[in-house]
């Protein structure tokens, strides 16, 4: 049901559908997996009842951050996933889209996350340096150690951290 309505997003602009590749938007299961942590955190910091302007913010910041790391991710693979099976057709291996765009997509999504977040505190601002750092690093992580997995449960947790400074 949600392909259909993102791919008639390229009516809008030929390379719409790329874009949505490369963030992964048409597949939404990462954006669930970041999102229960994140939702857990409001409900518990909110004592059951979440500011709302809270969580538009990390809802809102959830689907964007998580956007962004794909962008990364496909950037920081793109030698490496014509080689895959699972990962041949992804946009940047297939010329769709180049690796400034992905670089420029992470970048810009980057900064309306920043711009979300601006809106919580100082403290909430400084961890989400952390939370962008950890996002960045961790595609790059496979190159050097076998736990990449541990820098994006650290990047996926990030979320109940900024939460709880937020709340």
């Amino acid at each position: 049901m949600l392909n259909p309505l993102l791919k008639s997003l390229n009516s809008l602009h030929p390379r719409a559908w790329d874009f949505i590749q490369l963030m992964r938007l048409d597949r939404p299961i990462g954006i669930y997996l970041l999102m229960w942590p994140t939702l857990w955190a409001l409900w518990i910091a909110g004592e059951g009842s979440p500011n709302i302007k809270n969580l538009v913010i990390f809802i809102l910041g959830v689907i964007l951050m998580r956007s962004a790391g794909c962008a990364i991710n496909d950037f920081a693979d793109r030698k490496i996933d014509g080689d895959v099976a699972r990962t041949k057709d992804r946009p940047i291996v297939s010329g769709r889209v180049s690796a400034k765009e992905a670089l420029i997509t992470f970048a810009m999504l980057v900064a309306i996350s920043f711009a979300l977040v601006l809106q919580t505190n100082s403290q909430t601002i400084s961890w989400a340096f952390l939370a962008v750092g950890l996002a960045a690093l961790y595609p790059f992580t496979k190159r050097f150690t076998y736990y990449p997995q541990v820098a994006l449960g650290a990047a996926y947790s990030c979320s109940i951290l900024l939460y709880s400074s937020a709340g």
